[in-house]
């Protein structure tokens, strides 16, 4: 394997971002795996991000087999198990961090502009046989979408793999709620991979350089190359043009792409994937959705053997039958934290029996029969645990795989209420099932959210599965009035078995798992009470004057409030 060192590709502006490469030592041309982002491309995984790591190697050893993992870096593809069959691995550090100078900009214009750049540089080198291929996970794959929708000519191929398309409702702002995540994550980065960190970052354990530039700035000089984030965030409260300059733009994404998803990012990542393979105008496309942490399939040998075997058919040419792989690949959860590998041919399932269960407030039951009369409960937002609907413990196993949706009848006592719906299954000796999810090891089965006063609907995205709002005006509510809400549920996947029991709790707050809570060193000692770091607790985006009311949920007669499971038959 030949190594090339902070390789300098320059933009059309005159800015340098820097790459390393690893590509076979035979001087003949191959096809390029290519991933650009901020992780700071010379920083080992065990060392930058010990905790993933480790969890990773206790429960999939194989993650380190076949490799001295000397070149193991976070989110990105280990060379030594992929330049051995022909492929060339680039590591660009993104404009401001790493070893790459300039202004830090997440997923703004700009980075898409430079990742064309250096599609097109790659694609154009001696070395490569014009063949382009993206992959990478979460960030790097985020901007996949972004770089896909400029059509750079050399790109062949991508497989954004757990990462999120919609700025706004994937990321910023979760049914109009904001969200937490971004405060934790950019505080993090930029304290350990911003370009000028110099000596307070760590080093390359390979060139023994500093991983985030050579020069070491004062905080002052850090702030100044870089943009207030989460300020530009919290100043933008609906889907206006700050939202879309960081976010897909479906009609132009063209490229052939393997859309992978993880069950358990429901709170981040798993809308993008199933939002993607929906709605993007590419002829080539398909949807693969895992389960475990947010880190581990993308190295296990499952999905390595995925990947090589997608980008063998599209960079390759290799005729290795995946042109007749059906469009949809599942691991079907089972409450025992195992998987049922499945083919379908189309998302949502074809063959989906979606199935009403009827909230009942008078003794809290899910049924498929509406109540015949109306009745109403109510619940303090910001103070109780809400309200849990049940199902009977079911006749039969039943499996729920696909998105779902929540229909309320809601007043408050107040001008605003802010529903969380969190969809659960009950074992028969009463404790929660819940699955280790990309971040948190106690992940209930769904999550749905929406700001009431942003009920207003999208008349030509909507369905009976999918809501989809607009969020592009506030509609305060008139206290005591009872207001219609459709809440999307993220997609979801789990075979419940017969005995358990569904529960749908609707409550004004996050969720909170009954259990153990976990911590991890990686997002600097968070607590992991059930969302991970998607949490929306931000004081100043929801003050209690006006989301800590009383709300009042109304069942029966006018009022048919439900949850739509997707229920699949067996085939």
């Amino acid at each position: 394997m030949q190594i090339d060192w902070d390789v300098p590709i320059t933009m059309d502006d005159g800015a340098v971002v820097r790459a390393d490469i690893f590509r076979p030592a035979d001087g003949a041309q191959h096809p390029v795996i290519l991933a650009y982002g901020p992780y700071a491309k010379g920083l080992n995984f065990a060392e930058g991000y010990a905790d993933p790591w480790n969890i990773m190697l206790k429960s999939h050893p194989e993650v380190a087999e076949n490799s001295s993992n000397r070149y193991q870096a976070w989110e990105v593809v280990d060379p030594e198990r992929w330049v051995p069959d022909g492929y060339i691995c680039i590591r660009i550090d993104a404009r401001g961090w790493g070893r790459s100078p300039g202004y830090v900009e997440p997923w703004g214009p700009r980075e898409a502009q430079d990742m064309h750049a250096c599609i097109e540089w790659a694609g154009t080198q001696a070395w490569s046989n014009g063949k382009v291929g993206l992959l990478g996970i979460s960030y790097y794959a985020i901007n996949q979408w972004h770089a896909a929708g400029l059509q750079p000519p050399h790109l062949a191929a991508m497989i954004p793999w757990e990462g999120f398309a919609d700025f706004y409702r994937d990321f910023a702002y979760h049914g109009g709620i904001g969200c937490d995540m971004k405060d934790v994550w950019y505080r993090r980065t930029t304290t350990t991979v911003q370009h000028g960190l110099g000596t307070r970052a760590l080093t390359n354990r390979n060139t023994g350089e500093l991983v985030a530039g050579p020069d070491t700035l004062s905080d002052a000089e850090l702030a100044h190359n870089r943009s207030d984030f989460p300020g530009e965030i919290n100043a933008h409260p609906l889907d206006d043009d700050f939202h879309r300059a960081r976010s897909a733009q479906w009609d132009k994404v063209v490229v052939p792409f393997l859309s992978s998803g993880n069950w358990g990012g429901s709170s981040l990542h798993l809308r993008g994937n199933t939002e993607g393979f929906l709605r993007a105008a590419s002829t080539q496309k398909w949807l693969e959705i895992h389960g475990r942490e947010h880190w581990t399939e993308f190295y296990t040998n499952y999905g390595i053997a995925l990947q090589k075997r997608f980008f063998d058919h599209f960079l390759k040419g290799l005729d290795n039958g995946w042109d007749q792989q059906p469009p949809v690949l599942l691991r079907v959860r089972t409450v025992d934290d195992g998987f049922i590998d499945r083919n379908e041919n189309e998302w949502p399932i074809a063959r989906t029996q979606w199935t009403r269960y009827y909230l009942d407030t008078s003794v809290n039951t899910l049924a498929t029969t509406a109540p015949p009369a109306g009745g109403s409960a109510m619940f303090k937002a910001l103070e109780s645990e809400g309200i849990t609907f049940s199902t009977p413990p079911l006749e039969h196993a039943t499996e729920i795989t696909g998105p779902a949706a929540v229909k309320l009848f809601v007043s408050s006592d107040t001008a605003d209420a802010d529903l969380f719906v969190v969809l659960r299954v009950f074992r028969p000796d009463g404790s929660e099932v819940v699955f280790k999810g990309a971040v948190d090891p106690h992940t209930p089965v769904g999550h749905g959210w929406l700001r009431a006063s942003h009920r207003k609907l999208d008349p030509a995205l909507s369905t009976t599965w999918r809501p989809y709002h607009t969020h592009d005006e506030i509609q305060p509510l008139t206290p005591g009035a009872v207001y219609e809400l459709d809440i999307e549920i993220w997609p979801t996947s789990v075979i419940v078995p017969a005995g358990h029991r569904i529960a749908l709790t609707v409550r004004g707050k996050d969720y909170e798992y009954a259990g153990e809570i976990a911590e991890l060193d990686f997002f600097k000692n968070s607590k992991l009470k059930g969302v991970g770091i998607y949490t929306h607790t931000n004081a100043e985006l929801r003050p209690s004057a006006l989301y800590g009311g009383s709300t009042t949920l109304h069942s029966g007669g006018v009022h048919a409030a439900c949850v739509v499971l997707p229920v699949i038959p067996a085939k």
